[in-house]
């Protein structure tokens, strides 16, 4: 399945294969992902594609410092003709959902997307409403520092399942961006799955086995960055639960009924590269938040199966 999304997707994103594949996996597993790299590589392009290939409504709410969350998940507005109330929805009311520069946005604007990511329903005015189906957020940010931003907080980055940095292409596909960019501009990404597909393959990830060495595995990595005395906040058991999800849908893309030790090594680095926060004092050139998953990743034995 993954194959056909890259090949379709190539219509308007050169490279990119593994965060191609990134995002169907938390699609599939019912997950969020949050872009980061600096401006002009391909992140808007990239979700548009995306939601292109599903068939989906993409929304996309571009977050500054007076972004309100009404702005996010709508209101309710006076119909005078009519003398009623009638809700008016927000941009959060679609399949594939891109939160640009997520963190210029207030702490209270950002706190309106928990809920949403969290349970898949927005409360507006008391009222409980359910989002569609399926359901992904999809969040870029601004390097930290930068004027008028407000960094994450703990509890907003870990509603993300993965995180993946969007680097600068390589020279061969930044010139065949040149060379196509006409074409790219111009194209538009043919379905490959419909909403019925997607909701009916999450299903069937659901049922995808796991096996006890596994996920002995999967908690080893989380306490591993548990027990670090350089991490001042490590990562929850909703790190694991992800990493778990996650690592169902990548076998279920693979064509396998069962997971493996490498579905969870592949996708570690997305899962906890952003939940997990070092000492100041910890911090060195040569200590860092990659360093320390690689180095886990390297003393946690693998189980063999």
């Amino acid at each position: 399945m993954s194959d056909r999304f890259i090949d379709e997707i190539s219509k308007s994103v050169v490279g990119r294969k593994e965060i191609v594949e990134l995002l169907v996996v938390a699609l599939l597993s019912q997950g969020h992902v949050l872009l980061e790299g600096n401006p002009g590589l391909g992140k808007t392009t990239l979700a548009k594609a995306f939601a292109q290939t599903i068939g989906g409504e993409f929304n996309r709410i571009q977050m500054t410092p007076d972004t309100l969350p009404a702005d996010i998940v709508g209101t309710y507005v006076y119909d005078q003709k009519k003398g009623t109330f009638e809700l008016r929805k927000g941009p959060i009311f679609g399949n594939v959902i891109l939160v640009d520069e997520l963190n210029r946005a207030t702490p209270k604007a950002q706190s309106a997307l928990l809920e949403s990511m969290q349970e898949r329903q927005v409360s507006i005015e008391r009222e409980t409403i359910r989002l569609n189906e399926p359901f992904i957020v999809i969040a870029t940010q601004v390097a930290f520092g930068s004027a008028g931003t407000y960094p994450l907080s703990e509890v907003q980055s870990d509603r993300f399942a993965f995180s993946v940095e969007m680097n600068y292409p390589s020279i061969a596909d930044e010139k065949t961006i040149l060379s196509r960019i006409d074409q790219i501009e111009s194209n538009k990404c043919e379905r490959v799955l419909t909403s019925d597909n997607i909701v009916s393959s999450i299903e069937r990830v659901r049922e995808i086995y796991v096996s006890d060495a596994v996920k002995d595995y999967t908690v080893s990595l989380s306490n591993y960055l548990r027990n670090s005395d350089k991490v001042k906040t490590p990562p929850s058991t909703r790190a694991s639960i992800a990493l778990h999800k996650g690592a169902r849908a990548k076998a279920f893309l693979e064509g396998r009924d069962h997971t493996i030790p490498d579905d969870i090594k592949f996708l570690a680095p997305f899962v906890f590269e952003h939940r997990i926060y070092l000492k100041p004092e910890a911090i060195t050139e040569d200590i860092t938040s990659s360093s320390l998953i690689s180095q886990m990743l390297a003393e946690v034995p693998v189980p063999k199966e």
